[in-house]
């Protein structure tokens, strides 16, 4: 098969790694791709947000099978060009998107279908926004209504925090992403992931990860858009993965199915689990971004059959096969990340790490200039380890880590301490 992977970040090259190792996959091409996907497969350029250059080049290159993996694409609904011209792909419609570009849509759904989630309330105008917000109290969660990079989430400790966020998003701050807030109660309890493919009809669960949200040790600092995963994700045992597929998951799918728009692609579901029960924090309509890398070293080369069974609506036959491993990423980020932060530094020390099922850099911001390989994003690195204990993958990835020399990047030094903690007291 010919296989166009669209997207630049490290959870792209996760799922190029695992594409590449199926000897269904005859040619594989990224688009815009990056230094470590080049290493892998073909890089093309054009703009993956643009339907028509995107079927353009999936026909001139016989393109069999589309891989979207950002979510941009996809709220501008690259899958249904795809669709309509008859090229097979994997990702959900642009009505079906909604679930992650809009909040409030998915509030929606989550009323139709009974789903458990935070107690919520709708505004366009500030000052009853504001009124709301004084009348709830904090900590209270304030959510752009639309996609913002994922920057539009405040968990607001205090009422002035909450104030201010509404004014920032319906002042203009996330443009029209912000032209609607959702204002959510605060759920407490542990948070994890929850991974299925559906094809419309059919959930099919694909793992659990748990992700690292603040850039520094000990769950301080800035929120970001991730600092490390792993998987899987202990508070997320099989009894409560279970319960929140009947109780959650299932009844979306059957709910967009009965709208007339059929989810179809990876639904990532953020769960909040507190006293053996699981409530919806939130959807994503694609892979997390580290969780995606956690889950490709555990899964390998079946995610290109699993996927295929997604697109061709096969689901109900297909199965998942799991090792009993664990699996860690450490992402290495630009010194000033989340915030300003300086590009084209260069990283060494990239050449003599192994790079195998067992060890994977995989890259998510970076670019060769001159035979060297330099720093273009935030997020610029994805140290990750498989082992058939966590503490075995841990101690892989952080060796690997050490071995890169980069003085520009940072990384935090406890990703999985929450699974190790526990894991060590239950000894």
């Amino acid at each position: 098969m010919n296989i166009l992977i669209l997207g630049s970040g490290g959870r792209e090259h996760a799922l190029a790694w695992a594409v590449a190792q199926n000897p269904k996959c005859d040619r594989l091409i990224v688009a815009p791709g990056n230094a470590g996907m080049a290493e892998i497969a073909e890089c093309a350029s054009f703009d993956i947000e643009d339907g028509e250059a995107v079927v353009m080049f999936a026909e001139e290159e016989a393109i069999d099978f589309v891989i979207i993996g950002p979510e941009a694409p996809l709220a501008a609904g690259v899958a249904d060009r795809l669709r309509e011209a008859g090229v097979l792909c994997f990702g959900p419609s642009a009505d079906a998107a909604k679930l992650e570009a809009s909040k409030a849509f998915t509030k929606e759904i989550c009323d139709a279908a009974g789903a458990p989630t935070a107690a919520y309330a709708r505004f366009t105008e500030l000052a009853p926004a504001q009124d709301y917000i004084r009348a709830q109290g904090a900590p209270i969660v304030v959510k752009a209504d639309g996609l913002a990079a994922g920057k539009g989430v405040i968990v607001a400790m205090t009422e002035d925090e909450a104030l201010a966020a509404v004014e920032d998003m319906l002042g203009g701050a996330f443009g029209a992403a912000g032209a609607e807030v959702v204002i959510e109660e605060f759920m407490e309890g542990e948070e994890a992931s929850f991974f299925v493919l559906s094809d419309g009809k059919t959930a099919l669960p694909i793992g659990t990860a748990q992700d690292h949200k603040r850039a520094f040790d000990g769950d301080t600092g800035p929120n970001t858009g991730g600092m490390g995963a792993y998987s899987p994700a202990p508070v997320l045992t099989d009894a409560i993965a279970q319960d929140a597929l009947d109780r959650i998951i299932q009844p979306t799918i059957d709910e967009m199915a009965r709208r007339g728009t059929p989810y179809e692609g990876v639904l990532y579901a953020g769960l909040m689990i507190q006293n053996g029960k699981a409530r919806l924090v939130e959807y994503n309509v694609r892979f997390g971004d580290p969780e995606c890398q956690v889950l490709m070293m555990r899964l390998g080369a079946q995610i290109l059959d699993l996927l295929l069974a997604c697109a061709e609506g096969r689901l109900a036959e297909a199965q998942v096969n799991w090792a009993d491993d664990h699996a860690i990423t450490v992402v290495m980020a630009a010194k000033g990340y989340p915030g300003a932060y300086e590009k084209g530094s260069e990283i060494r020390g990239l050449a003599g790490l192994a790079s195998d099922s067992w060890n994977m850099v995989f890259h998510a911001g970076t670019k060769q200039v001159g035979g060297v390989t330099v720093a273009t994003g935030g997020r610029v690195l994805n140290v990750t380890a498989r082992g058939h204990a966590l503490r075995t993958a841990h101690a892989r990835a952080y060796d690997m880590a050490s071995r890169i020399h980069w003085p520009d990047g940072f990384y935090r030094q406890d990703i999985g301490w929450r699974a190790l903690e526990e894991g060590e007291a239950a000894q």
